[in-house]
Order: C-alpha cells, then sequence, then structure tokens
C-alpha cells in the first residue's frame, strides 16, 4: 500500500494537491473554470482550454481525485512509467479541447444557454484511466447486498452484487456527480478517450508515441545501472590482479592447513622450546 514503483501517480497526486491549495491561498480560483458566455465567445479567453484541468477548487474533490489516482496506481505498474506517462499526456490533450468544444458548439446552444459551465479539475484524465482499470484489472471477489430480510434464493433481483473494485467506481463516481452537468460530461468525454486509446480508435501515432525517458527518470536508473556493472568489472579485476602478482612475487597463500596462521600463544610456545 505505497507508491512504490509508481512515480507517475505519485506525481500526479502531490501535484494535483500542491496546485489546488496554491489557487485556493493565492486567491486565483476563478482562472480554472469555464464559462462559454463569458470567457469564450466575450473576452475569447482559449488559454483557460490548457489550464482548466491543472487543478480543483475545492477541497472534497480533491481528496476524491486523489483516492481515485492511488487507487488505480496498478495501471502505472502493468504498464510502466513511460507508457503511462505517455497515455496521460495524449489523453490530457484530447480532453482539454473536446469537452469545452462540446459545450460551446452543442450543448449551449441546445439548452438555450443554461448549459455553459465546465468546472476546474482533472476529471476527465481520471475517468480515462478508469477507463484502463475497468478493462484491464480483474475484479478479486464479489458479494451480493441483500434488498430484503427473506431467505436468500436463487432470484437475482432480491438483491445487489458489488465486486471490490466497486468501492474505486464510487469514488470515482462522486467526481462526476460534484457539478453537474459539467463535471458528468467530462466525466464522459474522459471515459469515452480512454475507450478509444484501447480500441485503437485514436491516430496509432499518437498511441505508439512515448515521452522522453528523462521525464520519468529512466535515464538516471540507467546510469545507476552502468556505474553498478563498472564497480563490479573493476572489483573482478582487482580480485584478479592480485592474484596474479602474488603469483609472480613467490607470496602464495599456503593450502596445506597445517601451514595456516598460529596463534599467539602457539608461536610464544614455539619461542620458548627454540630457547632450550
Amino acid at each position: 500500500m505505497s507508491f512504490a514503483s509508481t512515480p507517475v501517480t505519485r506525481t500526479l497526486v502531490l501535484g494535483l494537491v500542491a496546485s489546488s491549495v496554491a489557487v485556493s491561498l493565492f486567491d486565483v480560483k476563478h482562472y480554472f473554470y469555464i464559462s462559454v458566455g463569458t470567457h469564450i465567445l466575450r473576452y475569447h479567453q482559449v488559454w483557460r482550454f490548457l489550464i482548466y484541468q491543472l487543478c480543483y477548487t475545492n477541497s472534497s474533490e480533491v481528496l476524491f481525485a486523489a483516492m481515485s489516482l492511488y487507487n488505480m496506481r496498478a495501471i502505472e505498474q502493468l504498464w510502466g512509467s513511460r507508457k503511462y506517462a505517455s497515455f496521460i499526456a495524449v489523453t490530457a490533450l484530447f480532453t482539454a479541447i473536446i469537452p469545452p468544444f462540446l459545450l460551446t458548439a452543442v450543448l449551449r446552444p441546445l439548452s438555450l444557454g443554461r448549459f455553459e459551465y465546465l468546472p476546474a479539475g482533472p476529471t476527465p484524465i481520471i475517468f480515462a484511466i478508469l477507463a484502463q482499470y475497468h478493462a484491464m484489472i480483474p475484479h478479486v471477489y464479489k458479494y451480493r447486498v441483500a434488498l430484503s430480510t427473506a431467505a436468500p434464493g436463487n432470484d437475482d433481483s432480491m438483491g445487489l452484487t458489488f465486486s471490490d473494485k466497486s468501492t474505486r467506481y464510487l469514488i470515482a463516481l462522486q467526481l462526476a456527480l460534484f457539478q453537474l452537468p459539467g463535471s458528468l460530461l467530462g466525466a464522459a468525454v474522459g471515459w469515452v478517450v480512454g475507450y478509444s486509446w484501447r480500441n485503437e480508435l485514436i491516430p496509432a501515432r499518437l498511441t505508439r508515441w512515448r515521452v522522453p525517458g528523462w521525464v520519468v527518470g529512466l535515464r538516471s536508473q540507467k546510469r545507476n545501472r552502468g556505474f553498478e556493472e563498472m564497480r563490479r568489472r573493476l572489483e573482478g579485476e582487482g580480485s584478479g590482479s592480485g592474484s596474479s602478482t602474488g603469483a609472480a612475487s613467490g607470496l602464495q597463500q599456503p593450502a596445506d592447513s597445517d601451514n595456516r596462521r598460529r596463534t599467539m600463544g602457539q608461536q610464544l610456545m614455539d619461542e620458548v622450546r627454540g630457547a632450550f
């Protein structure tokens, strides 16, 4: 139960918490949500598309988002940090554009201007990861919650069946329901983008692209392995040269057990015997 072997997940959780606390301390929350009528159509602040996923604006969303990212760290362990970071980068690109575009061009006109608010936070990215978690991670066990006090039978309608993954889905579902309907739009788009990646509906050039190795610390790991191999090689050469030097100088270690190094008491007894 830790962030072992998941540096990307650790960075996401710590970065999300730090950025959300920072925008609250500096009172700049109003820069991170999107109101289509005011920010996009009137003031043309398209740059909000790029930053609205960087943080949340309330502590409840931060808590549930951090828990969701931590619960889904198994995806990084299965994929590796480099592929996981690449997936998040590509997903963030799509989710930065698609939800605001749908809100501006489709949903706001259809709702006669009532639906124009998109809340801040990486909810679309989290649901894209959740789509991978749903497809890749099997459940360990299932359990049923009875809806009546009657004796258990074979009728499935008498209870609800859950699995060990259900609590993770419920935690993520809270993010989709916090600020309806904008949060639900972001969650739906993220889920679709996640499954589009998995089903190869996204261009192959993007799904095969990988972030540079130094982003996830691969270069330092290779450097450490190189130093370790060099150290072992030098130790091997040192031990080999030490044995060859001893052989060349004639200082060989005695092999017979009787010629082993004697203790101080044995040496004193030899001296006494030699005196007589």
